[in-house]
C-alpha cells in the first residue's frame, strides 16, 4: 500500500473509534489524578492493551525524590523482524482548580505532594495525549499487514515536576522492550488551531532544574535582630542577586531562565526564623550552561549568609530537587515525522515552531543522544476561537490555567492519524 493510500485507510479507521476515543477523553479528562497517584489512569491504559494483544508491564517507576508507587506502563505489539518504534504519553495532572464549565469537568480534590487537599484538572493535555496513545494502539494492531518491527508503548506517570521518565527508566523500562530505534511524543497546545501541528527540528524545548535553596540563619524576637541572624533579609537579598546571573554572567546567545517560584519563611509578625526557604527553576538548552547557573546560585547564596555573619554551621543549604534534560529533536527524524503529519493533516496545517523555554521530562528517554527522540506540538484550539484570539491579540489559555480547554474531536482525530502515519514510516527504516 502506499503513502496516500495509507492515508486514506487510516482515516477511514480513526473515524470508526472517534466516538470511543472520545468518551474514553472525557472519562480521563473528569478523573485526572496527580503526580504519583495515576492508579486509575494506568489501569485504563493497561487493560485495553491487553486487550488487543498487547504484552503489558505495569507499576514500572522508581523515583529519585518522593516515596511514590510506580504506575507507568510498558506494552510492546512484536510483528517480525524490523525497527523498534516507542511511542510515549504522559498521564498525570495538575493541582489546578477547573474553571471551564464544561459538562465533564473535573471536580476532583486531591492530596498533593505537600500534604494539603488541592483540586485537580487535566490543565495540560496529558488526558490528550492518552487518549492518542490508545487510538495509536488500537490502529497498529489492527494494520499489522502493514508494518514489520516492534511497537513499544509507553504511559509515563510524573511529568509535572515528578521526573516520572528518569523514575520508570531507572526501574528497568528499557529492560520490558526492545531497545528503540526511534522514541516519538506529541504534546498538545492551545497556540494551535485542532487539526494542525508544529515541529521544531533540533531544540523543542528546554531542560529544567528545580533547586531548592535552605537559607539558614539565627531566629530571635522581632523587637531585638542584633540577637540573630535575618534569614528573611538574606532571602531578600539573594532573590536581588539571582537576578544578574542570567544577565551578567551569561553568554546572551545562550538562552536561560532563572526563576524564584516560591519564598517561604516565618509564622508571626514578631519572630525572626531560623530559615527560609526558596524554590527555583533554571531552563536552558545547554546542560553546561545549567550547570554554570547553579554553581551561580551556590556562590550567591554562600555569599549573601557571609556578608550577614551567618555561623559556619548555618551557611545556605541548595539542593538539586528535578533535573532532566532539554528536548533536542534529532533533525533528520523531525523532517521524516513532519513529512508524515503533512500527508495525515495536509501540508497547510503543518508549522515550522520555534523553540520553547518550557520543559518536559520526555527528553530522557533518549539515553543522552543515544537514542533519536522526536515531540510534536498537536494543535488544540476550537478554530473559532484560535482566529478570534488572532485577530483580538488576546492570548488563548495556557498551559496549567484553569481555562484550559482542548477541542476533543479534531484534536484527537489528528493526533492519531499523525502519529500512527508517523510510527507506520518509521518502520519502513532499515
Amino acid at each position: 500500500m502506499n503513502d496516500q493510500g495509507t492515508s486514506g485507510t487510516l482515516t477511514g479507521m480513526v473515524e470508526a473509534e472517534l466516538p470511543s476515543l472520545a468518551a474514553i477523553y472525557r472519562q480521563l479528562h473528569a478523573q485526572p489524578e496527580l503526580s504519583g497517584q495515576e492508579e486509575q489512569t494506568s489501569a485504563l491504559v493497561a487493560a485495553e492493551l491487553h486487550a488487543l494483544g498487547y504484552t503489558v508491564t505495569e507499576r514500572v517507576g522508581r523515583y529519585r525524590n518522593y516515596d511514590w508507587p510506580g504506575y507507568g506502563v510498558v506494552a510492546v505489539l512484536s510483528n517480525g523482524i524490523g525497527p523498534t518504534v516507542l511511542l510515549r504519553a504522559d498521564m498525570d495532572a495538575l493541582p489546578v482548580q477547573e474553571k471551564t464549565g464544561l459538562p465533564y469537568a473535573s471536580q476532583v480534590k486531591g492530596t498533593y505532594r505537600d500534604g494539603y487537599e488541592v483540586p485537580v484538572m487535566h490543565a495540560c493535555g496529558h488526558d490528550i495525549h492518552v487518549t492518542v496513545l490508545l487510538g495509536v494502539a488500537r490502529l497498529m494492531a489492527r494494520l499489522r499487514g502493514n508494518w514489520q518491527g516492534s511497537l513499544v508503548l509507553v504511559a509515563q506517570p510524573g511529568e509535572e515536576g515528578g521526573g516520572g521518565a528518569d523514575a520508570m527508566l531507572d526501574d528497568g523500562a528499557y529492560s520490558y522492550c526492545p531497545k528503540p530505534d526511534f522514541v516519538l511524543a506529541l504534546h498538545s497546545t492551545l497556540h494551535l488551531k485542532a487539526g494542525s501541528a508544529g515541529y521544531a527540528p533540533g531544540n523543542f524545548m528546554a531542560s529544567l532544574c528545580e533547586l531548592e535553596v535552605v537559607v539558614r540563619g539565627v531566629g530571635s524576637h522581632g523587637s531585638a535582630p542584633e540577637c540573630g541572624k535575618d534569614p528573611v533579609v538574606m532571602a531578600a537579598q539573594l532573590v536581588l542577586a539571582l537576578q544578574t546571573v542570567v544577565s551578567r554572567e551569561k553568554n546572551p546567545r545562550e538562552p536561560a531562565v532563572l526563576s524564584v517560584g516560591s519564598i517561604h519563611g516565618g509564622a508571626a509578625s514578631n519572630v525572626i526564623p531560623d530559615e527560609v526557604v526558596l524554590q527555583l527553576s533554571v531552563r536552558t538548552y545547554d546542560d553546561g550552561v545549567r550547570d554554570r547557573i547553579v554553581e551561580s546560585v551556590r556562590r550567591m547564596a554562600a555569599g549573601v549568609a557571609l556578608v550577614a555573619g551567618v555561623p559556619d554551621d548555618r551557611s545556605p543549604l541548595v539542593k538539586v530537587k528535578v533535573s532532566h534534560p532539554a528536548i533536542y529533536n534529532d533533525p533528520e527524524l523531525a523532517e521524516r515525522v513532519a513529512a508524515s503529519l503533512r500527508l495525515a493533516l495536509g501540508p497547510g496545517n503543518v508549522y515550522r515552531s520555534e523553540p520553547k523555554m518550557v520543559s518536559e521530562d520526555f527528553g530522557s528517554w533518549s539515553l543522552e543522544g543515544k537514542i533519536p527522540i522526536c515531540m510534536f506540538w498537536l494543535g488544540a484550539a476550537a478554530p473559532e476561537s484560535f482566529e478570534a484570539s488572532r485577530k483580538s491579540g488576546v492570548p488563548l489559555p495556557s498551559h496549567h490555567s484553569p481555562l484550559f480547554a482542548p477541542l476533543p474531536e479534531p484534536t484527537i482525530r489528528a493526533g492519531v492519524a499523525g502519529l500512527a502515519l508517523a510510527a507506520l514510516d518509521l518502520f519502513k527504516a532499515t
